[in-house]
């Protein structure tokens, strides 16, 4: 061998006289050979273009699913912005009611207090007449008590005869 370290020297064994390089070489063009002749590379770029139109499939099934789940994060975005403002209105209107309720029950309680005033007015008037009635009876009894005591005890049969002489002549 040389000392040239690139450079092919054929010192080795051979055979039909064609050295070991060689026997390598035409080994491996009849292996690319045979690769073509069977289509090796058609069924390499075949297999890989498979894969290619498998991988875009899934990317685009997988884009197709990123767009639903958009449009259905959008959906129920929309959806609770709706329930926000619908509870917004429900608390508006529940508001509006229980002012509503509350200026009702002042009114009648304020109506109330006024029915129980007149009520209370009319038993202390109705108290009133019938304390100057029984005042007015005890006052009539008394001066019929009184009369019949004076009558009784200033009248006598004859002037009792004399009244009723008069009564019966006013007839």
């Amino acid at each position: 061998m040389s000392n040239i370290p690139f450079l092919l020297v054929a010192d080795g064994p051979s055979a039909f006289g064609v050295d070991s390089y060689q026997w390598v070489s035409l080994a491996m063009l009849i292996l690319i050979g045979v690769f073509i002749w069977k289509k090796v590379p058609g069924l390499v770029t075949g297999g890989l273009d498979s894969k290619i139109e498998e991988i875009k499939k899934q990317l685009d099934e997988a884009k197709n699913l990123r767009a639903e789940a958009e449009k259905l994060r959008d959906e129920y975005a929309a959806k609770i912005a709706g329930a926000e403002k619908d509870a917004e209105a429900m608390m508006e209107g529940a508001q509006r009611e229980a002012d509503a309720i509350l200026v009702k029950a002042e009114a009648d309680s304020e109506a109330m207090v006024a029915r129980r005033k007149r009520m209370a007015e009319d038993k202390i008037a109705a108290a009133e007449r019938e304390a100057i009635a029984g005042v007015r009876a005890t006052a009539v009894d008394a001066a019929s008590n009184a009369s019949r005591i004076l009558i009784a005890e200033k009248h006598s049969a004859d002037a009792d005869k004399a009244l009723a002489d008069e009564v019966i002549g006013s007839l």
